[in-house]
């Protein structure tokens, strides 16, 4: 398969390069998750959610508070505890005692951005009041329905090391994440960086004085999630998504394997990812790319395989190495 021509008018462009432009403003108060950048840009592009897995002190928060400033959107935190209540991310009716009437005072949820932090630790019930908002982009309160602004993204973060006190994640709300990132301790050069910048007097409540300066805004958001929608498809490459999903089915060390909800996922990841790279179809590289991020959560893995120690990731590593690529 011959790679698709890159994209040559000037708001195509512009776009990208604008988007580029993000990863510097981001840059500036984040040092050493690229990765983590790009996977962000991606899943906004998309239209979809994240969740993002690290240990705490690895700039999960303050990396979509700058990526949100530099695209001039609206961002609300709620640290999910225990005792957190599906009205307090949703919102609730409260009465107006000057009125003698309800009336509905809208939650954090009514936001661009919702960094739903250490979502895990919250009950499920409150978990769920999270699932109408991602799936249908809407509340529903006291039986009517409030739409949320657009764009609309949940970035939830969890801790990999600390379970005590925590509530597994249901399939159903996994499912919704279009993408899971992984945020390891940075390099030492890296680490080296931030302490240089914080020996300097950088404060992470502080974008403004980093420097930091929104470069795009929720319009041309829009645009570029347009062009995204137009990126094409061959029925070769989409076979291919197939392939790898029912190949998850099949392995021996996994219980779960991949949805079709899993598939159309992949296929909108590797779109947003093809447009980013200048590509208006996506190839088989621009799926392998984009598979670990897009599948990792999806995979409900055998007792006997955990207790080996073996990952998502190394399963979907050796099922791309062995699903045919189409040429």
């Amino acid at each position: 398969m011959t790679d698709s021509p890159a994209f040559t008018t000037t708001a195509d462009t512009d776009l990208r390069e604008r988007f580029t432009q993000v990863r510097t403003e981001v840059g500036k108060a984040v040092v050493g998750q690229d990765g983590a950048v790009t996977g962000l840009i991606i899943a906004l592009l998309a239209g979809g959610h994240v969740l993002l897995e690290g240990v705490p002190g690895v700039a999960k928060t303050l990396l979509v508070r700058t990526l949100s400033r530099s695209l001039h959107l609206e961002t609300k935190r709620v640290q999910f505890t225990p005792d957190l209540m599906p009205g307090d991310v949703t919102g609730s009716l409260v009465y107006d005692a000057k009125r003698g009437d309800f009336e509905f005072r809208p939650g954090p949820v009514f936001t661009n951005i919702l960094v739903a932090d250490e979502i895990n630790r919250t009950p499920p019930k409150t978990q769920s009041a999270l699932l109408e908002a991602m799936e249908e982009r809407q509340v529903s309160v006291d039986g009517e329905s409030r739409l949320l602004p657009a764009p609309f993204m949940v970035a939830a973060t969890q801790n990999p090391i600390e379970y005590e006190g925590t509530y597994t994640l249901p399939e159903a709300q996994l499912d919704r994440f279009l993408l899971k990132l992984v945020l390891e301790i940075p390099e030492r050069s890296d680490e080296v960086e931030v302490l240089v910048r914080s020996a300097a007097g950088f404060s992470p409540r502080d974008l403004a004085a980093a420097g930091v300066t929104p470069v795009l805004d929720a319009t041309q958001l829009a645009d570029a999630q347009a062009l995204v929608a137009k990126v094409g498809s061959s029925p070769d490459v989409l076979a291919y998504i197939v392939d790898l999903a029912r190949a998850t089915r099949q392995s021996p060390s996994v219980r779960l394997g991949v949805s079709p909800r899993g598939t159309t996922a992949l296929l909108a990841a590797a779109k947003a990812w093809a447009w980013l790279t200048g590509f208006d179809a996506i190839t088989p590289d621009h799926v392998q790319a984009m598979v670990l991020p897009a599948w990792r959560h999806r995979l409900q893995l055998r007792a006997e395989a955990e207790l080996e120690g073996v990952s998502p990731d190394t399963i979907l590593r050796s099922i791309v190495q062995q699903v045919q690529v189409p040429i």
